[in-house]
């Protein structure tokens, strides 16, 4: 679960248990050979196309722009228009693609265009076949019925994706941004194996680009009084957690700043990454199960608040 906690100390050999796979995971550089764009050609995927880019250029990386043609349902209006729809929605779909190629000029790149009733199984496909290490999205952040495809869909892909997902909402496309440059990481945690799982991704993306790495965990408010003993042991403990999931060799080129907060996790999150200035917030998320349009959890909608609106790209990393 995403940042959603009790204000009580978390059991001290479960939580040291995981917190040590992730530290010694941690310790190894995350390679991004591979980036999947994922692109319906309206204006929130061609925002996110810059970024893709970025990475790929930095990273020394390939992408594999992806469009999943769904025909439209006028196309089975009438049996005559069943093979001009279709041509044209090729067609159309050739020409966005050729100007989406324009912007990977000097990158390692294909384009792909697959024809599909629905994007997730398509998708899961090509990440195995293209040995996927990153998926870029663009979302409008729309929700209920407003949600179209790189609305409800992109989180559907950051839920389900066991690839690392960077997601850029429309909070990002209206702020400067340095691309793939990253000089400020925030990091947000709630100690669980879902958060937990996320931070190979922040350290190694703070070390790649020898950024300010800020670790945050948010508290929910406590049901009942708390004496002022009792609430700075909570803030002590979380303190001392933070720290613990950062690699000892990390010191080296890394100033890592631990930020305890207490409230509404997805306002806090948003809160500190406006405070600090990020550039880049990393989460873990837990796997979603089934279709999310029945989903309602508080978590769901805690990481959905967060990509929506973010002033920088979100980084999701399912365990």
């Amino acid at each position: 679960m995403l940042i959603t906690v009790a204000n009580q100390p978390l059991a001290a050999l479960s939580y040291q248990e995981e917190a040590m796979a992730a530290v010694k995971k941690a310790g190894t550089r995350i390679a991004l050979n591979n980036v999947v764009y994922l692109t319906d050609f309206s204006e929130p995927s061609e925002a996110a196309l810059p970024f893709a880019a970025a990475v790929a250029r930095e990273y020394g990386a390939k992408v594999f722009a992806y469009h999943v043609l769904i025909p439209a349902a006028y196309v089975y209006t009438a049996p005559e228009l069943v093979t001009v729809g279709l041509e044209a929605q090729e067609e159309a779909a050739e020409q966005n693609m050729k100007r989406a190629e324009a912007q990977l000029s000097g990158v390692a790149h294909e384009m792909v265009i697959e024809r599909a009733a629905e994007i997730w199984p398509p998708l899961v496909q090509a990440m195995k076949d293209y040995n996927a290490d990153l998926i870029v999205v663009g979302t409008h952040g729309r929700t209920g019925a407003e949600k179209l495809m790189l609305g409800s869909v992109a989180e559907e892909v950051f839920r389900k994706s066991p690839v690392p997902v960077l997601t850029i909402g429309p909070e990002t496309r209206r702020c400067a941004h340095a691309g793939a440059k990253f000089h400020k990481i925030l990091y947000a945690t709630d100690f669980s194996a879902d958060s937990l799982a996320a931070v190979p991704y922040a350290v190694s993306l703070a070390e790649e680009n020898q950024a300010r790495l800020i670790l945050l965990h948010v508290m929910k408010p406590s049901s009942t009084p708390l004496s002022e003993r009792e609430a700075q042991d909570l803030i002590s403990n979380a303190t001392f957690q933070l720290h613990d999931v950062v690699p000892a060799s990390a010191e080296l080129w890394c100033t890592a700043e631990a930020i305890v907060r207490e409230g509404n996790p997805a306002d806090k999150i948003l809160e500190v990454a406006r405070e600090k200035e990020a550039d880049l917030i990393v989460l873990g998320v837990r796997q979603a199960e089934g279709r999310l349009g029945a989903a309602t959890h508080l978590e769901r909608a805690t990481a959905h608040k967060v990509v929506v609106h973010a002033k920088c790209p979100v980084l999701t990393v399912r365990d």
